[in-house]
């Protein structure tokens, strides 16, 4: 007789009858695993694949990944140009001709009318690097606006506004290499094993192999939290207060490498002056770290050979962002922990092609990291597009966080939103609404028509997705890797590309410069801009990147013609001595006085609002909102919350409840659970019409990005009946 496992039916796997299997890379967050997709007989994309050879993910690939041919097709693809009619009521199909000219005749009518930044563009972190940069020569060249910017600031501003301000430039300096010769690693408000898996595996098998401490500073016990050596549950939007504690205890202790500090900084002496003033014992009234914890990590993370720091969203998304920020990169210089193997500060990024936007869309600045406000840039890149420099604005405008208030007074008129949908991502969503309400022309361009913020849009264009045109993407690590199409673009929808260049024909200017029609000659546009700069690609081609799966940048001519490996092209940044990007080479070490200017619970609002990712949604759910396998895990926003709070509320395991803040009000299915503390809440941000009714939206002075982790609310018990429709008719049912 057959008993346990050999009772059960055997584990079959379908054959997907894949005839061609066509490289990408994948288009969901920032890791930038290599990926292969299977199309059949009748050229329908049917299955997904890791790449074995690709070193970032090794053939592996997380459940979005996984299931990631399934968005071509998927529910609400946008086929065909719309335009609102004249009742406004509803929806007109219009030819691509027509749409383009009404787009271009009321960006000339709101710039006429109101001036040249009345018309605003908010971009992504999700098209392709060749989009992004003919986006920035179509913004700054042609349509001349300086309200221009992506929503990358609500994601990764604070980290390159850090970057910048301690190392001169943006550019992470570190790579995934860099878990395989760590001595000691702490995570700052980094959830791993939910944000990036892959790198999650990449970080644990190294710390399989080598056994070095794990430290993770996070208020929630989130799953990487649960694997960690040392908790770290600090209070929410006090990382500086720690950051200056350790530093204090590494001081006093005389464990700074004086040596490095000497030769690649500037700053030690106002800074050391500041941090005098963090000793453990009052720094643990305000963090909420014991003493002895933080002088024992302080020990531990300077006395380890090599040690490096990773955040992502935990530090960037606070009022005190930029300087959390800041903060990591003063202990890992007064460690002698940066541009070394094992010793870096390492940003990880949220979308797939952050660090494309970054690098070239021009959004902050001009293609290249080059800033608005050098003149030497504005004439080097308006010589090269044909624009006479003075067309350029002389400072960068309005980040997105400020566009909407612009929009409140009257100052922006128009906005066109590419590939992004503030309706569900920005904080408080009341507000946001009142704004989209007074505009008088709206593009929305996306893959989806049914995104939320279609509700106000005059004009709706569908662009092409991910894998369905051809180009690059950044990731994390510097690295460029490629995109081939899949299939025929979806409808009639085109790529971005092409949307950007048909539009630029419509206006004077946009006919006098040259718009290269095939991504591979915008690359060469941008190889040839990035030549002797820190991210600098000359070297790279598409065959290129494609045989090596992904290059990282710095990778030059000279790399090609002494015949060196891709790899050796940049795995790390800031090596040498005095080779940082301030003018003098050294990097600066910034005092960072700690201003509480977080809004904390109280007798009204008892509990703080933590927000964060789910692994099996991607942002707003506007594409795995529609895959069976990754919605089905977690289909209906949730709360958590520690069932002592719950049992003290009255508030049963899965039964709904109201969050409520100083901004609104939001329904949903409480879950508890130990890994929120009693006073705190956790709700994920990607569900439409929830979590961002109760955030706040105070902004980090440097960076403008909002602090979405710290605000106060209070939990009511509902009706029901009455909360499950409610439930039921957001998700569209």
């Amino acid at each position: 007789m057959l008993f346990g496992r050999n009772q059960k039916n055997p584990i079959t796997i379908t054959d997907k009858q894949v005839v061609k299997w066509t490289y990408s890379t994948c288009g969901y967050c920032s890791t930038g695993c290599a990926i292969e997709i299977g199309s059949n007989a009748d050229g329908k994309p049917v299955a997904s694949r890791g790449v074995g050879g690709a070193d970032v993910n090794r053939g592996k690939l997380c459940v979005k990944g996984i299931f990631e041919h399934e968005v071509f097709e998927a529910q609400g693809r946008g086929e065909i140009p719309l335009l609102r009619g004249a009742a406004q009521q509803s929806f007109d199909a219009v030819g691509w001709d027509q749409a383009f000219d009404k787009m271009a005749a009321e960006i000339a009518r709101i710039q006429a009318q109101y001036g040249r930044d009345a018309f605003a563009i908010v971009s992504t972190g999700q098209i392709l690097t060749e989009e992004f940069y003919t986006l920035g020569k179509l913004a700054r060249g042609v349509i001349g606006t300086n309200n221009y910017d992506g929503n990358t600031t609500l994601c990764m501003a604070s980290a390159v506004s850090g970057y910048k301000r301690s190392f001169g430039s943006d550019g992470p300096p570190g790579c995934y290499e860099d878990f395989e010769h760590t001595d000691c690693l702490m995570a700052w408000g980094s959830n791993l094993p939910e944000q990036h898996p892959i790198i999650y595996w990449r970080m644990k098998e190294a710390q399989e192999k080598r056994g070095f401490p794990l430290i993770v500073v996070d208020p929630r016990v989130t799953m990487l939290a649960q694997n960690a050596d040392i908790h770290l549950p600090i209070t929410p939007g006090t990382d500086l207060v720690l950051q200056n504690a350790l530093i204090h205890v590494i001081l006093a202790e005389g464990l700074e490498d004086k040596a490095y500090i000497e030769a690649n900084t500037n700053g030690f002496e106002a800074m050391a002056v500041e941090v005098a003033k963090y000793d453990p014992t009052n720094a643990a009234k305000i963090c909420g770290i014991d003493e002895d914890t933080i002088r024992t990590v302080a020990r531990l993370y300077a006395k380890a050979e090599r040690a490096m720091s990773i955040w992502t969203m935990g530090i960037n998304q606070s009022t005190h962002g930029s300087d959390g920020v800041v903060g990591i990169n003063n202990l890992n210089l007064v460690t002698g922990n940066i541009g070394k193997p094992g010793g870096t500060s390492l940003s990880i990024t949220g979308q797939c092609n952050a660090m494309g936007t970054r690098e070239w869309s021009s959004c902050s600045g001009l293609p290249g990291y080059r800033a608005l406000e050098k003149a030497e840039d504005r004439e080097e890149i308006g010589k090269f597009w044909g624009v006479d420099p003075e067309f350029f604005p002389k400072q960068r405008g309005l980040t997105e966080t400020d566009i909407f208030p612009a929009i409140e007074t009257g100052q922006i008129k128009g906005l066109w939103l590419v590939a992004t949908n503030p309706m569900t991502s920005m904080p408080n969503t009341a507000r946001i609404r009142k704004a989209f309400e007074k505009l008088e022309f709206l593009v929305v361009q996306d893959s989806f028509a049914d995104v939320e913020t279609m509700e106000y849009a005059h004009l709706f264009l569908p662009a092409a997705i991910w894998a369905e045109k051809e180009g690059t993407f950044t990731n994390t690590e510097r690295r460029v890797n490629i995109t081939r199409p899949i299939k025929q673009a979806f409808g009639q929808s085109q790529s971005d590309l092409w949307i950007f260049n048909q539009l630029a024909k419509r206006f004077d200017q946009g006919r006098r410069i040259e718009f290269p029609e095939q991504p591979e000659q915008v690359f060469e546009e941008m190889k040839f801009l990035s030549k002797g700069r820190l991210m600098d690609v000359s070297g790279m081609n598409y065959a290129l990147i494609e045989a090596n799966r992904g290059i990282q940048w710095p990778y030059t001519e000279q790399h090609v013609e002494h015949g060196e490996r891709p790899k050796a092209g940049g795995v790390r940044l800031y090596t040498e001595p005095r080779t940082f990007r301030h003018p003098d080479g050294k990097a600066k070490l910034i005092a960072l006085p700690f201003i509480d200017n977080n809004e904390v619970p109280d007798e009204q609002f008892p509990f703080w609002l933590n927000t964060g990712r789910l692994v099996e949604q991607f942002h707003t759910r506007t594409r795995t909102g529609k895959i069976g396998n990754n919605n089905k895990f977690s289909p209906t926003a949730f709360m958590e919350i520690n069932p002592d709070a719950a049992i003290e509320l009255g508030i049963k395991h899965q039964s709904y409840v109201r969050v409520v803040s100083r901004r609104g009000d939001a329904v949903v299915m409480a879950m508890l659970t130990q890994r929120v503390p009693k006073n705190m809440v956790f709700v994920p941000f990607h569900f439409f019409d929830c979590v961002n009714r109760l955030t706040l939206g105070l902004l980090d002075p440097y960076s403008r990005q909002p602090a979405f982790k710290q605000a106060a609310v209070r939990i009511e018990a509902t009706d029901q009946v009455a909360a499950a429709r409610l439930n039921k008719e957001s998700r569209g049912y």
